[in-house]
């Protein structure tokens, strides 16, 4: 019997009843500004709002904006925040339990009333901290961590901070040199206990970024199954152009499998690609919007990326083994 199966009946659930409220815990990290809601967002949407709950690891800042400038601490640091109880919540929304979760206002910097959280059969916790600790890592069934270029990221965390947060850029800019530290020591070693790593780049001569077409290059760790990686390699590759590669690498000295996949890729062949994981995928009666698949909102358009396609698809491939297993 499974740990979280043991701990259900104890609490008086038989098998039948936990494997219906099991739901799939996924963790999404990264620094500020590296893209987590734009993918947690676009899965959500994949597999239906009402299917899936988000949980911001954000939201157990110890102290609200005034407080950190006045002690001079940043949210990067795990002293900032109530990681025991994203622990403990963590550990209850495994087991299908109703929590109540703290708010952060992201855009006032203050702490909102708590908000009680029904998890759904899919639940995505994205934030800084997320990978922190072995008890929030046990936790989780699919662990990403995104790792964009630093220079691309700073761009992204400057318009961000400037449309949606109200900073002028000089403050942006000023905020991530004083966050520096703490990005080295609490949110960069992270990424060495992540099942998959992602990271998006404008392509090698490009000068202005278009977030369409985007390359990505994702480390797939063997702490996860990846049966379909060298067919999509072989299929989608038109005469000597080769748009997706896979090769074999070390990561933290250990083997990994590479895929990159170019932001120019053609819809076409790109179409190739996602018949081959849709072909692999248990969907076992559930259903998916291939619609939503790889679309985003820039502005006030809705745009759509191959290359985020195809990354998007992987991580659901992953969710979908998962929720067989639980």
């Amino acid at each position: 019997m499974s740990r979280v199966a043991h701990e259900l009946k104890g609490a008086g659930l038989d098998a039948g009843e936990s494997r219906r409220r099991r739901p799939v815990m996924v963790g999404i990290v990264g620094d500020s500004a590296a893209g987590k809601t734009t993918l947690t967002r676009g899965i959500a949407n994949i597999f239906g709002q009402q299917r899936v709950t988000v949980v911001c690891a954000d939201d157990y800042h110890r102290y609200d904006r005034e407080a950190r400038a006045r002690l001079q601490v940043t949210p990067l640091n795990p002293e900032c925040n109530y990681l025991g109880i994203l622990e403990q919540h963590l550990q209850l929304m495994a087991l299908g339990e109703t929590v109540l979760k703290p708010v952060y206002n992201h855009k006032n910097g203050g702490l909102d009333a708590p908000e009680l959280v029904v998890p759904s059969e899919i639940v995505l916790v994205e934030g800084l901290l997320g990978l922190h600790t072995k008890a929030m890592r046990d936790c989780l069934d699919v662990k990403v961590y995104l790792d964009p270029p630093e220079e691309l990221r700073r761009q992204w965390k400057v318009e961000r901070d400037c449309a949606k947060r109200g900073y002028e850029p000089d403050e942006v800019l000023r905020q991530l040199e004083e966050r520096e530290g703490d990005s080295e020591a609490f949110i960069r070693p992270q990424r060495e206990y992540a099942d998959i790593i992602v990271s998006f780049s404008p392509p090698d001569g490009v000068e202005k970024m278009d977030r369409a077409h985007l390359d990505v290059k994702l480390v797939l760790r063997p702490t996860l199954p990846h049966p379909y990686l060298l067919e999509i390699a072989d299929q989608t590759q038109v005469d000597e152009v080769q748009p997706v590669r896979l090769s074999l690498s070390r990561d933290h000295n250990k083997p990994v499998d590479v895929l990159e996949i170019e932001g120019h890729i053609a819809p076409e062949v790109s179409g190739i690609a996602e018949s081959l994981i849709w072909g692999r995928m248990n969907l076992n009666g559930a259903h998916l919007d291939r619609e939503a698949i790889g679309t985003f909102q820039e502005n006030e358009q809705m745009r759509r990326s191959e290359s985020l396609a195809l990354t998007q698809l992987l991580l659901v491939f992953q969710l979908m083994s998962a929720r067989v297993i639980a």
